[in-house]
């Protein structure tokens, strides 16, 4: 039994539908600027408009900007190896894929279930947040929502135990997950298109917020830059800095479901680089600008709240007061973006899954007209919906985390085992200082992932049993390679 886990995915297989030549390939209608912006679109969501100023607020000071700095380079890491991947195998299915060439079966197996954590469920969970943004939103402008049309009827108490909370459904977030799953049902070009217009709105609020609020910055809120420490590891200080872009990585998630449209890329050799790369360093640069505006206006003890932005807004006085609705529609054109983005994640990972036998047939049907992957479009899409309409959400961030923490690990490791096992491989792009860039990924991310929560461990663990499950069952006797 053990023999079959470890049976690879032949490269010339992978070169094969990589090169279109498979009969029922998905359409490649995707550009450099897509690519860029569906990384973008994916990234610059809840993390800017919240974690900025909470981890501002509780760990850095206004050093949260070289947290951000650091998180960027345990990303990048992960994104160069990333990057090679992506340009060498140009195939849908992101970290499952490479998995599945390097490490086998198995493994590759563990990491698809576990992309399901981060892809799926972080639609789900930013589509409760839009939900809550355009309810704020729609209130201001005196169109007002039911709030047990507009939360999930249940949630957990301080003890962590199901309490009822009253409401019957979240509408508002069953809606978006709706409308864009409609979009990504009706093909990835308009997909792309609706995604390049967000991604537009969101970076021209977010570019307003900083061209103008840098007039407001009092110099006097930047000292200390580095806060001391209170005298516990992680409360300011170097330590603080480190605590914080443990936290502020998780704003990160996403610039990997760039690599899961590898498939629909024009040019994937030359262009995946580019999304995967380019997506990583735009953000970075406007993480950095976006929290120096931050603390520069507000104190960074006043930050602590769901809506940083707002509060450093109302603290500049009457001057910024006009771009507060614009920031509101930037985070609800933000968030739309993510889900957008994670939902089509999703769908191409099954897609990829059920392509090679390890997943239900149906989920490998690409539509006759849109050349989408429509049953897993609609499945992924209807789960997301049931899940923002109804569930507490609140413990599936740092889940949604560990499975994007392992695939990374992973795709750093099968690119030290590729190099190695078959280094004449055709490599368009090469992660650069081979072989410390994808040990540091390993060791970074690994760190980060010791930050995270026990209870996670253990409920991903449960998650991997139940995948395990579904592999013996269905994956192993139906695999075709």
């Amino acid at each position: 039994m053990a023999n079959p886990l470890f049976t690879k995915k032949p490269m010339d297989v992978l070169m094969k539908e990589a090169s279109g030549e498979s009969s029922h390939g998905l359409k490649r209608t995707l550009g450099k600027v897509n690519l860029i912006a569906l990384g973008i679109g994916a990234v610059i969501g809840a993390g800017i408009f919240v974690l900025t100023g909470q981890a501002a607020a509780q760990y850095a000071g206004p050093a949260v900007a070289l947290s951000f700095i650091v998180s960027a380079l345990a990303c990048a890491f992960a994104g160069l190896c990333y990057a090679e991947f992506a340009a060498m195998i140009p195939i849908a299915g992101s970290a499952y894929t490479y998995a599945y060439a390097t490490m086998g079966r198995g493994v590759a197996w563990i990491i698809g279930w576990a992309l399901v954590l981060e892809y799926l469920f972080a639609g789900s969970t930013v589509a409760v947040g839009w939900s809550g943004y355009t309810v704020n939103f729609l209130d201001s402008i005196g169109i007002h929502i039911p709030p047990e049309l507009a939360n999930a009827p249940l949630t957990f108490d301080e003890h962590h135990n199901l309490v009822l909370t009253g409401a019957v459904f979240n509408l508002p977030a069953a809606f978006i997950v709706t409308i864009v799953t409609m979009l990504l049902y009706r093909g990835i070009k308009e997909s792309a298109t609706f995604n390049n217009l967000v991604v537009l709105i969101k970076l021209s609020v977010i570019f307003l917020f900083i061209i103008f609020g840098w007039q407001y910055i009092v110099s006097d809120n930047w000292v200390p830059f580095i806060p001391e420490n209170t005298g516990t590891f992680g409360q300011y200080g170097v330590s603080g800095i480190l605590r914080a872009s443990a936290v502020i990585f998780f704003a990160y998630i996403g610039f990997d479901a760039v690599s899961t449209a590898a498939q629909e890329a024009k040019n994937p050799q030359k262009d995946m680089p580019w999304g995967i790369l380019g997506s990583l360093f735009i953000c970075t640069i406007v993480y950095i600008l976006v929290s120096l505006v931050m603390t520069g206006i507000a104190p960074y003890t006043e930050l602590n709240t769901a809506a940083p932005i707002a509060v450093a807004i109302d603290k500049a006085g009457t001057g910024l007061q006009w771009l507060s609705p614009f920031i509101k529609i930037g985070a609800i054109a933000g968030l739309t973006s993510v889900i957008l983005v994670m939902l089509m994640g999703q769908t191409r990972i099954f897609y990829s899954m059920a392509n090679d036998g390890l997943f239900f047939k149906p989920f490998s049907e690409v539509h006759s007209n849109f050349g989408t992957p429509h049953v897993s479009t609609l499945v992924t899409g209807s789960v997301a919906l049931v899940a923002s309409g109804l569930l507490p959400i609140s413990v599936l961030g740092e889940l949604v985390s560990i499975g994007t923490l392992l695939a990374f690990i992973i795709v750093c490791l099968g690119i030290l085992i590729l190099r190695y096992k078959s280094p004449d491989l055709p490599r368009p792009f090469k992660t650069p200082l081979f072989p410390v860039v994808p040990i540091l990924g390993v060791i970074c991310c690994g760190a980060v992932m010791s930050f995270l929560n026990q209870l996670t461990f253990i409920i991903c663990g449960i998650w991997l049993v139940i995948g395990l499950f579904i592999y013996f069952a269905y994956g192993q006797r139906h695999a075709r390679y």
